[in-house]
């Protein structure tokens, strides 16, 4: 799958294990989630 690929090339850049990197683009994505308003459904 592509993103099992762009996670993998993600831990490469950066030289640290899958799951480190799985880890990393979660937290990110958390915060990213709650700075727009936690929100589940955007408003159009």
């Amino acid at each position: 799958m592509k993103i099992t690929e762009d996670v993998r090339k993600y831990a490469a850049e950066l030289g640290i294990a899958e799951e480190e990197a799985l880890k990393k683009v979660m937290e990110a994505k958390s915060k990213e989630f709650l700075e727009k308003g936690a929100e589940v459904y955007a408003k159009a």
